[in-house]
């Protein structure tokens, strides 16, 4: 219809092929100067979409309303990020049945992200703090060298940037790569920023981001800041909490403690304050974790409607690695649980996730995910 209507306009058989030319030169020049697009493109998956901004749904969160379980983790494999879900918090089962749901390479500067950890504010918002790396990206051809920059001054990873994201339903998500060295140049030349978490602060009431940062390949602490409201950047300079060393830090409040604990010589340890980021005694000579192998990336979650609560760690000295988990009411003295599909913690369709975090969902937001993502539940 379009050609014979281009006979009536331009008789001309040279004039046709030269307009028509023109229109794919046009459309072509068009699709690559667009703005590239912030959906499923973005991540590689379906079941997301990344979107400018989110605005706080029209009902009120109460904790009181929380009935499941959400865990998030990563593998070395893809570099990126897998969301699974429990009813029980016993068993859990993976939303896209094994396959990612946060692809590293449309969410990174580096193409890779790890460390993953999640979160519920105040206001029911999802928040979801990870670590921007790939530590394979000269083999999948991101870079010329194995590091961003010289091993031998930096050190493993010398990486420099967090990815921020925030969500209210788990499938729209605003998202930042937000670069500390950048953000704040007073913070030095430094080595890495790591496997950042976020908590609640009821005094400042802001969400608090705490990560790892490493100075002179050795000199490795825990740091927080400030995020704003839309969870796009951090606000205030980091700040180190003074009394622990280590790395990969995970805060809980429980009663009117903060529990801390954190990762020394590949080991899982204990800290307690009654201040959120200051305050710390940490107990070094008691491993918590049970395992002879090297732990990292501990994370603590309730079992919900008790007291007791649930220690989760990465054992990447197992082969293959895994999760290992202990339960505790008085943080005191710890069950171990052994590892998923090892003990009561059961796995149904992944294996060997690594360093993972878990929060809690209300039952009307699992039953909505389970729909979205056709997910067969199963239950111990």
């Amino acid at each position: 219809m379009v050609q014979a209507h281009l006979h009536t306009i331009l008789p001309n058989r040279f004039a046709r092929h030269i307009f028509i030319l023109g229109i794919m030169v046009f459309h072509y020049t068009l699709a690559f100067s667009q703005p590239s697009v912030t959906g499923p493109q973005t991540t590689g998956t379906p079941g997301i979409q990344i979107v400018q901004e989110i605005k706080q749904p029209n009902r009120k969160f109460s904790e009181k309303d929380l009935a499941a379980y959400l865990l998030v983790y990563f593998k070395d494999q893809d570099q990126s990020a897998y969301l699974a879900v429990s009813a029980d918090g016993y068993t859990f089962t993976d939303i896209n049945n094994g396959k990612p749901v946060f692809i590293g390479s449309g969410l990174a500067e580096q193409k890779g992200v790890r460390d993953p950890h999640i979160s519920r504010g105040p206001d029911g918002a999802f928040y979801l703090a990870m670590t921007d790396l790939h530590i394979f990206g000269k083999r999948a051809g991101y870079r010329d060298t194995e590091w961003e920059r010289p091993h031998e001054k930096y050190g493993w990873g010398n990486n420099r940037a967090l990815v921020l994201m925030k969500s209210y339903d788990l499938i729209h998500w605003t998202h930042a790569d937000f670069r500390v060295d950048k953000a704040f140049p007073e913070l030095g030349d430094i080595d890495c920023a790591w496997a950042p978490e976020t908590i609640y602060d009821p005094t400042a009431k802001k969400m608090m981001v705490y990560f790892t940062i490493r100075y002179n390949n050795k000199d490795a602490g825990i740091y927080y800041a400030y995020a704003n409201a839309n969870f796009t950047k951090l606000e205030t300079v980091p700040k180190r909490i003074n009394e622990v060393g280590g790395i990969d830090a995970d805060i809980t409040k429980v009663g009117n403690e903060y529990q801390m604990f954190f990762v020394a010589g590949a080991k899982i340890w204990h800290a307690v304050s009654d201040k959120i980021n200051t305050g710390y005694q940490p107990d070094k000579e008691h491993r918590i974790d049970p395992e002879q192998v090297s732990t990292e990336a501990p994370n603590v979650f309730k079992r919900i409607g008790t007291n007791t609560y649930v220690l989760m760690y990465d054992v990447y000295g197992a082969r293959p690695s895994n999760m290992g988990f202990s339960e505790t009411t008085n943080f005191n003295h710890f069950k171990d649980l052994k590892h998923f599909n090892d003990g009561v913690m059961k796995t149904t369709n992944f294996t060997s996730p690594k360093h993972g975090a878990v929060t809690y969902l209300t039952k009307k937001e699992l039953d909505a995910i389970v729909a979205h993502w056709h997910v067969e539940l199963k239950n111990n």
